[in-house]
């Protein structure tokens, strides 16, 4: 018996999986979408709304992405976005965030370019389109796959810069994706979670993120302050920072988020001294729960386009409502 034809989105937005050597000799540039490999009873649509290297997308070019994606959304059984690997975690919490489709949405891409004989883009594009078209992928928000490995949007992290292997995150892969001949193997390991989403108009507000260090003073505060709509600090451990920061977010206006530096773990305002995390609560600071400073940022740009004040953007990172 025939086996009914599904539909499939790819949406191809530029990085190294569309990438070759540059005939002028400049280096490595996006040129030409990749074609999905070997997928039969599937009808491929292609979509090429921008062609960019990562550290060129905004948040624009991801709200941009969250409409057409829920255009294509209700014609398709799956959708799957090549992308750059420098920002595609933020792409994909973003869409996180934005999307409220049952309908699987996959984010990929590849470490290596199509001039290289190991190109890695062709293995993670199919694993990205059998994780789409898989049944269970359906209600879990946007994921991202990589060598197989199956990430959700809100923990995974780049965390090699040129390793094929170059996503993890704690607490790791929440699936894993094998093939032997033409069948795909889906497994999760983890059943869907409730999120919520939202619906800005815009994501242009300015949101900074500076960075703790041993010793830090301030340095770089006072022009955050003056010009952002909202402050991110990646400190230190469980989000502390030196003592000459506690009177500068007394004073501050503009939500400040307060994230970690460590690789993982949550913010945790437990530590009493001047500019211990319990101080910084006490002076308006709100703390970031387990997201990194970037898609802490991706988040509040979400709240302040949504229109929400500081006390609702309060309750949405402390009730992990993301």
């Amino acid at each position: 018996m025939q086996r009914p034809m599904k539909r499939l989105a790819v949406i191809h937005t530029g990085g190294t999986i569309a990438s070759r050597p540059s005939p002028d000799g400049r280096g490595l540039t996006p040129q030409q979408a990749p074609s999905v490999p070997g997928l039969g009873w599937v009808e491929v649509h292609d979509f090429r709304p921008f062609n960019l290297p990562s550290p060129h997308i905004t948040p624009a070019h991801m709200l941009e992405l969250a409409h057409l994606i829920r255009h294509l959304a209700p014609e398709h059984d799956g959708i799957v976005v090549t992308h750059g690997t420098d920002t595609l975690e933020e792409t994909a919490f973003a869409l996180h965030l934005l999307l409220d489709t049952p309908t699987p949405v996959v984010l990929t891409g590849s470490m290596r370019h199509a001039g290289e004989v190991s190109w890695d883009g062709p293995a993670n594009l199919l694993d990205a389109a059998g994780v789409a078209l898989h049944p269970q992928s359906a209600g879990r928000g946007p994921l991202v796959v990589f060598g197989g490995d199956i990430f959700d949007a809100r923990t995974v992290t780049k965390v090699h810069t040129t390793a094929v292997d170059a996503f993890g995150g704690y607490p790791g892969p929440i699936g894993r994706i094998d093939r032997t001949e033409d069948a795909a193997h889906v497994r999760f390991f983890a059943t869907p979670e409730r999120r919520r989403t939202y619906a800005p108009d815009r994501l242009d507000a300015r949101v900074d993120i500076l960075y703790a260090y041993a010793g830090w003073r301030g340095e770089g505060y006072a022009g955050a302050q003056a010009g952002a709509d909202g402050i991110v600090i990646a400190a230190l451990g469980t989000g502390n920072l030196p003592a000459e920061l506690l009177p500068l977010i007394a004073a501050t206006q503009q939500p400040v988020i307060i994230a970690t530096r460590t690789h993982a773990g949550p913010v945790l305002p437990v530590y009493g001294y001047a500019g211990g995390g319990a101080t910084l609560v006490r002076a308006g600071a709100i703390p970031a729960s387990f997201l990194n400073a970037h898609k802490a940022r991706i988040l509040l740009l979400t709240l302040l386009g949504s229109g929400l004040g500081e006390q609702e953007i309060r309750e949405v990172f402390e009730e992990a409502g993301f």
